[in-house]
């Protein structure tokens, strides 16, 4: 693989992804976006993933994009190139969502602009007490409907608090992120990313065939009528109690251990 313009690695069934600019909050660049983007795709196929992290260098988990390196350049290209950039950027948060392993932000720092969808479309945050999110978009003239936010925080959020989030663009401290349910745990800034490792490790050694059944039903059920769902619901879960791990938990049982998942 090419040098990577961030941090990547895989240990113990968990791919750490870290964000490596850190002299400018880790802004994103065109080819950040896009390598990113690419290996969360391709983290589909590996089946050494078990989970992911995402977290940034230093004292910002990402600053959103660059402002001179994007948003200047943006500026001197056509209305088509400047779509096909929009819609790359939707494609990196549609490949987080659709990667059936569980994907845990680790809010290290500031996280703004596209740097707060990113953590937002993670399916679990932890998040340092003295860090803020700003979905900011509005501030800077644009809309706050950007990559997919206006589709997945009210979701997580509520209609209410999402509309004030994406149209005043206000900074929001730890605190007000946890109590609104935006942020799964808070932690001590040194201490963030050792527990959403620890996080990811749990669900690594969890059964992962499950955990994956649970995110796609978790995103499809949003637009399904209930009787729909109700099914969905009985076919999946159909196939898990025929899967290898839910019989490696049964014959654990009998023996009074503790199972050892494997994924299928």
């Amino acid at each position: 693989m090419a040098q990577l313009p961030f941090g990547y690695e895989i240990e113990d069934g968990v791919a750490t992804i870290t964000l490596d600019r850190p002299d400018r909050l880790n802004a994103l660049t065109f080819e950040v976006y896009r390598r990113l983007t690419d290996i969360l795709y391709r983290a589909r196929f590996a089946k050494e993933i078990k989970a992911v992290v995402i977290t940034g260098k230093g004292r910002g988990f990402c600053g959103g994009g660059d402002v001179i390196d994007i948003i200047g350049q943006l500026l001197k290209r056509s209305s088509r190139e400047v779509l096909e950039f929009t819609r790359m950027t939707g494609e990196l948060i549609e490949n987080i969502r659709r990667l059936d392993r569980p994907v845990i932000a680790a809010i290290n720092g500031t996280a703004a602009g596209a740097g707060a969808v990113i953590a937002l479309a993670c399916d679990l945050r932890v998040m340092a007490e003295n860090a803020k999110i700003h979905f900011l978009f509005p501030k800077v003239g644009l809309t706050g409907a950007d990559m997919g936010a206006a589709w997945l925080l009210p979701r997580v959020v509520g209609l209410g608090r999402a509309t004030e989030w994406l149209m005043l663009g206000d900074g929001i401290d730890a605190k007000t992120a946890h109590q609104s349910g935006l942020v799964t745990r808070l932690a001590p800034p040194a201490e963030v990313l050792d527990d959403a490792l620890a996080l990811a490790r749990r669900l690594a050694d969890g059964p992962t065939m499950a955990h994956g059944m649970t995110k796609r039903l978790l995103n499809g059920e949003l637009s399904m009528d209930f009787s729909t769902a109700i099914e969905s619901e009985a076919v999946a879960q159909a196939l898990l109690l025929q899967a290898n791990d839910h019989r490696r938990f049964y014959e654990a049982f009998t023996k009074g251990e503790e199972p050892t998942f494997e994924g299928d």
